[in-house]
């Protein structure tokens, strides 16, 4: 910044020197536009040196061209001994004028009261500016010097001396608010023309246009504007660069972890365990891993709104590398999420085939220990209820080994895609320890289950249980059948028919009776015969067998005699009454048949026979009687036979007198 230059002499450096007020620029000027220099010289000895570094320091302050217009110097000898002044004409070289002369040269009010004009003038509030002048000007001028050399540092190391240059972290050495605030404050003092105290008449500021105060005041302010706003953009971009570098320190420190100790972790964890426990401890240790992750995880999040953020606000030439960088550290904490959630899901997959393993084994034990418990016939509930249990477990270990095979098949794919994510790693071995594990697993229930082939054995015998005790069921169950049919037959088939025809419908009927009770006989005789092998199979005893073939024989026995009783009384019915009706009917053309005293007796003979029959019991090959129906039964069916043999018997009697029948007529 090009700016007047002053003397190397400052006023705080001599300031007790300047407080004496041993000369003085009042602000005056004479006619010819010439500054009025001012030396008060006073009783006291004056010093010749002191004197003479306050009029090099004030002759300092004008410009030039105020200079050229010279200087009018008033010589205050009033309160000095004449000595002194003597010394200080010769020691200027000035001409000597009396006091009452000077207006011939000065106007009266470009003198001080003390020579009889109407000037003000006040040194020390002087002095106090001309110290903040000289402050703001030294402070000022620096700060440009400062702020130029960082400014410019950073335009030349905006390529490659950028990271090398040294200006690039140097920093004023004082604030550029302050000394801004503090030129404004003084040119505004400056700029109203009076300093503080000045009040009425007219007062000239001792540091005006040709003092050159207020233009390098401004020339300073306007430099100092100019460069401090380029620093603040230097500083804005030094921030941004800074927190550039910091985001990528901090990327690079999440990438190199989750790359380095965080990648080593889960490339040590590659073990699916051997059993549930052991696949809950490498959980835990994955859970423990997926923590110190969730750390990392949590500063990426953090970084990636930071991006993000400078992203929205950044320049040009930073996007290409923001975006490189939040590529970078999305793609390492992507990968790095999906292989923990990889490494999750293999052992929550591990943990479940384990877990379906420990169940089979448990059902598989269950069903050796049912199969070697032996089955005693009980009953025929208890063996289904048995047989039911055997089934369900059957049931159950089919669905969990099917359930174990796909859930191995489930882990081996997962286990073959493991690879894909293992940084070049041979994971060939731990792979195999692992596939080899599971279908060793799976081998072995396979196995387990197969050598159980007792249960084929097992089931075979209770299913031939299950049918003994069906077969000596049924066979009791026939047994009471033919003792109803038995017993039917005994009580209800006790009518002998009316006439000729009905009996033969009788006799018919019977022998259908007959047949279902033989099938019911055969049945039963086959149902024993079958507990027979079964029992022979079973190597055992059949509990009912032995006594239900002797009451089936016994009651199929009393059957047939109580049966074949029905036939004959039946059959002999049928030829009475056969005989009866070709009697009984009117045959006018054949009279010798019906005159056959034989028939008659045949008859007779037949129906005395049946009424005899009647009333006789069936005897059973044990000796036992039964009869036929009740008394009364017996009774009506007897009392229909003897009705027909009385019609038969007068009809033989009419046959045999003719006359008396007439003479009934």
């Amino acid at each position: 910044v090009q700016v007047v230059s002053w003397s190397e002499m400052e006023a705080s450096v001599i300031l007790p020197i300047l407080k004496k007020k041993l000369a003085f620029l009042s602000g005056g000027k004479d006619r010819r536009s010439g500054l009025i220099l001012t030396i008060p010289l006073c009783l006291e000895q004056t010093n010749m040196d002191e004197l003479s570094v306050t009029l090099d320091y004030l002759l300092s302050i004008p410009s030039e061209k105020c200079k050229a217009r010279g200087f009018t110097v008033i010589v205050d000898g009033r309160k000095s001994q004449w000595n002194v002044v003597k010394t200080v004409v010769l020691m200027l070289q000035v001409i000597l004028v009396s006091a009452n002369k000077l207006t011939r040269y000065i106007e009266p009010c470009q003198l001080t009261e003390d020579f009889g004009g109407s000037l003000t003038y006040d040194h020390m509030d002087w002095l106090n500016k001309r110290l903040v002048f000289e402050k703001f000007t030294k402070e000022s001028t620096s700060l440009l010097d400062e702020l130029a050399l960082i400014n410019n540092g950073s335009d030349k190391g905006n390529q490659q001396e950028k990271e090398r240059s040294v200006d690039l972290n140097f920093l004023p050495s004082v604030d550029p608010e302050t000394v801004l605030q503090t030129g404004h404050e003084l040119l505004s003092e400056l700029q109203q023309r009076r300093f503080n105290g000045s009040d009425g008449g007219v007062s000239w500021s001792p540091m005006d246009d040709e003092l050159l105060a207020q233009p390098q005041v401004m020339k300073l302010l306007d430099s100092l504007r100019e460069q401090y706003t380029r620093y603040q953009e230097v500083c804005r971009q030094r921030s941004k660069r800074t927190q550039l570098e910091e985001i990528q320190q901090k990327v690079m420190q999440v990438v190199n972890w989750l790359e380095g100790p965080g990648s080593e972790q889960l490339r040590a964890q590659w073990g699916i365990g051997d059993s549930i426990r052991a696949s809950q401890a490498l959980q835990q240790k994955h859970e423990e891993i997926e923590s110190q992750h969730s750390e990392w995880f949590a500063v990426y999040v953090e970084l990636n709104q930071q991006i993000a953020a400078l992203l929205n606000a950044g320049d040009e030439e930073d996007l290409v590398e923001l975006k490189s960088l939040q590529q970078q550290l999305s793609d390492v904490c992507y990968r790095q999420a999906s292989q923990l959630e990889f490494r999750q899901n293999l052992l929550q997959a591990a943990l479940e085939f384990h877990g379906v393993a420990q169940d089979l084994s448990q059902q598989l034990d269950g069903l050796l220990g049912m199969l070697c418990v032996d089955v005693a016939p009980a009953d025929g509930a208890s063996i289904q209820q048995t047989l039911k249990l055997l089934e369900e477990k059957l049931k159950s270990v089919d669905v969990g080994l099917q359930g174990l095979r796909e859930k191995g098949q489930g882990l081996l794919d997962q286990i073959s895609n493991q690879a894909s994510w293992a940084y070049g790693k041979d994971v060939t071995i731990e792979n195999k320890e692992n596939v080899d594990h599971i279908q060793g697993v799976m081998e072995d229930m396979q196995l387990r289950k197969q050598r159980q082939n007792m249960v084929d054995v097992r089931r075979l015998k209770m299913l031939q249980m299950v049918q003994l005790f069906k077969c000596e069921e049924d066979a009791a169950q026939a047994v009471e059948w033919l003792s109803e049919l038995l017993d039917a037959l005994l009580k209800t088939h006790i009518r002998l028919g009316d006439d000729a025809q009905e009996t033969k419908v009788l006799l018919e009927k019977h022998r259908k009776f007959v047949d279902v009770a033989q099938s019911t006989y055969d049945y039963g005789r086959q149902l024993l015969q079958a507990t027979v092998v079964l029992c022979q199979s079973l190597r055992c005893t059949s509990r009912s067998s032995g006594d239900t073939l002797p009451r089936l024989n016994r009651v199929w026995k009393q059957f047939t005699v109580a049966s074949e009783e029905r036939v004959h009384r039946l059959e002999m019915a049928i030829a009475f009454h056969s005989n009866a009706e070709k009697i009984l009917q009117d045959c006018p053309e054949e009279p010798e048949a019906i005159n056959d005293e034989e028939q008659f007796d045949e008859i007779e003979a037949v129906g005395k026979s049946l009424l005899d029959r009647l009333t006789v019991p069936v005897v059973y090959p044990d000796g036992t009687e039964q009869y036929f129906g009740s008394p009364s039964d017996m009774a009506s069916t007897a009392e229909h036979i003897r009705d027909r043999m009385k019609l038969v018997s007068l009809k033989r009697q009419q046959l045999r007198h003719p006359e008396m029948t007439s003479t009934e007529s």
